[in-house]
């Protein structure tokens, strides 16, 4: 697999501009990094994978997952902006042409964003097949009511996929059947039935609870065939793991790389801290693991770029990197000390974002139920 180096030098180089103090002062107010996301636009970085025909770089996920780690080992958070790249696969895989030549050049040049992504309801989580948001066809347009929870960056974003409930559930039927994805015009759509209200997080991440009431989105927005759109929404979530884990190991080795330099640094009793090895050992099992969730983001990689469905890997790769990344932030607060805790640090906001990976985009025990009925064969929990 390519190592995309000169693609990681640039990316590296692109965030020393945006060091420390510009993150702690977004940080404080809870505000969008809009000259960072505009920064990775202008470069193409959030438009990799558009073929180029419509004005993107047309590379595989693997240059995707090397920018996104990189701008996590930087010190950045690409949470801001990653969505774009892991929602483009619903568009790229199943919008008809005219969907793609409508807005991918638009997309690929900074036009437009694609940021948000409404699947999560209040009431149903993760179980998306009980979702209750209704897309009802009248004419040439579907009307929708609903809601969905943590729609991240829906403030700033111009598009957003939405997954919708199109034909009523029956005795019998599928759970996940009929239901369908729609790109909403968010430009159109906010005060004429769309309503986007802001949720305050223990990490700036942009999320917010989305109202639809009565909002009518053209016929013409609907990718693929109706009732297929849980489908459509699977085929991008393997890429979504992906790529969360790839941001999760720039995480784990920017926490190394934090802890190391301090260790080595930091004299008590007359000695370097990482002496004992009570300082050593914790930051050498990170760096394992981290090397270990490495070795399957890559594998996981490897088998999308390949055709495959690697459900499991894409899933092993989340989980395993999510702890990696946790783990490491645990030993670079504990090396540090009460410094660790300190905002000039940048420690303890690193810690925050990187937590949020044990949670979201699928929780871990979720993903252990996963390989536990697919893989191992075990009964269905849930």
């Amino acid at each position: 697999m390519e190592a995309y180096t000169e693609i990681r030098e640039a990316v590296a180089k692109l965030c020393a501009g945006f060091p420390g103090p510009y993150w702690r002062a977004l940080d404080r107010e809870m505000a969008y990094p809009t000259a960072f996301v505009n920064a990775l636009t202008e470069s193409g970085y959030l438009s990799v994978l558009i073929p180029e025909e419509y004005g993107g770089f047309g590379l595989p996920l693997s240059a995707a997952a090397a920018i996104l780690e990189e701008v996590q080992r930087a010190g950045c958070n690409g949470g801001a902006c990653h969505a774009q790249m892991y929602t483009m696969g619903t568009l790229l895989r199943h919008g008809s042409e005219a969907q793609k030549a409508a807005y991918l050049p638009a997309i690929a040049d900074g036009r437009l964003r694609l940021q948000a992504f409404g699947v999560t309801e209040p009431t149903s989580g993760t179980d998306t097949g009980s979702l209750k948001t209704t897309a009802r066809l009248e004419g040439d347009h579907y009307v929708v009511n609903g809601q969905k929870i943590w729609t991240s960056r829906a403030e700033h974003s111009d598009l957003m996929l939405l997954l919708a409930r199109t034909t009523p559930r029956t005795e019998g039927m599928k759970r996940t059947d009929g239901l369908s994805v729609l790109l909403v015009d968010m430009r159109a759509a906010k005060g004429n039935g769309l309503t986007i209200r802001p949720i305050r997080t223990m990490m700036n991440h942009a999320t917010t609870e989305v109202f639809f009431d009565n909002l009518r989105v053209p016929a013409q927005n609907l990718i693929g065939e109706e009732g297929r759109g849980f489908r459509y929404i699977l085929s991008g979530m393997n890429a979504e793991r992906i790529l969360i884990a790839a941001e999760c190991i720039g995480d784990a080795k920017w926490f190394i790389d934090k802890a190391k330099a301090y260790a080595g640094e930091r004299a008590v009793f007359g000695r370097p801290i990482g002496a004992n090895q009570g300082v050593q050992f914790p930051i050498a099992r990170a760096y394992a693991n981290m090397r270990a969730a490495e070795l399957m983001v890559r594998e996981a990689l490897t088998l999308y770029e390949g055709g495959a469905n690697p459900g499991a890997e894409a899933n092993m790769a989340k989980m395993l990197a999510a702890d990696a990344s946790f783990e490491a932030a645990n030993a670079c607060i504990q090396t540090h000390g009460g410094f660790g805790f300190a905002e000039e640090y940048d420690i303890e906001r690193k810690f925050r974002e990187t937590r949020l990976y044990q949670v979201a985009p699928i929780s871990t025990n979720l993903i252990l139920a996963y390989l536990s009925e697919h893989v191992l064969g075990l009964p269905r929990s849930y």
